[in-house]
């Protein structure tokens, strides 16, 4: 049995912490939700593995702010499989979290959002702001949060204790029901593929905003 199959079904719920660069600044952090089953809980790496992940890595590769494993469009995009393999990302200039650092769980098997006790409490904030006193310390421009839960989560934080140096922008998430809500009519007619390339091109402009350096164009 593969070191991958072992932990499929089973949630491991340890905490998953932030994805830095190994050096330089940290203009930018990007926040999700929470570690997902099947991806960062299993790869210990936000959004890898994570199904929604997958658009936000692209992006951010696209972007220059990440650089992947060559070997990772072999493998099924899957944490335990990633794992397996000892594949993870590199960061270059972006921090990735989550609003809440360990894959939700009630029983060790079945995922679930993360409640607002957990989310909003004083060990989450604590850690919340000792991850931005981090980053602010090497440089931290701005934050870019996925979805409602994490946008609302800082939006608390940050009444407690604000830091106004910091940008701040917010992008529905990028899972299937995020990508639907930002569409017309609810994504009627709309096809997914197209759907998630423009969410993509939002990401990048966010982060941008945000102030991760913008690419030099073509021209320059």
């Amino acid at each position: 049995m593969t070191p991958s199959r072992i932990n499929i079904g089973r949630i491991l719920g340890t905490p998953v912490p932030l994805l830095l660069p190994n050096e330089g600044p940290v203009h930018v952090l990007v926040v999700g939700e929470a570690p997902g089953p099947r991806g960062a809980d299993k790869s210990g790496v936000p959004f890898f593995g994570d199904a929604a992940g997958r658009h936000l890595y692209t992006a951010l590769a696209q972007l220059g702010a990440v650089v992947l494993p060559p070997d990772i469009d072999t493998l099924p995009w899957d944490g335990a499989e990633f794992t397996a393999a000892g594949l993870a990302p590199q960061a270059h200039g972006v921090a990735l979290g989550n609003a809440y650092d360990r894959c939700p769980t009630d029983d060790g098997e079945s995922f679930r959002a993360p409640i607002r006790s957990e989310l909003e409490g004083t060990r989450n904030f604590t850690r919340l702001n000792r991850d931005l006193d981090a980053l602010q310390a090497r440089g931290l421009k701005g934050i870019v949060t996925l979805g409602r839960v994490a946008t609302r989560t800082f939006d608390v934080l940050f009444k407690q204790r604000p830091r106004p140096t910091l940008a701040r922008r917010a992008l529905p998430h990028p899972s299937a029901q995020g990508l639907l809500s930002m569409a017309p009519d609810r994504g009627k007619g709309a096809k997914m593929a197209d759907l998630q390339e423009a969410w993509m091109v939002r990401c990048q402009y966010a982060i941008i905003q945000a102030g991760f350096p913008a690419p030099p164009s073509d021209s320059e």
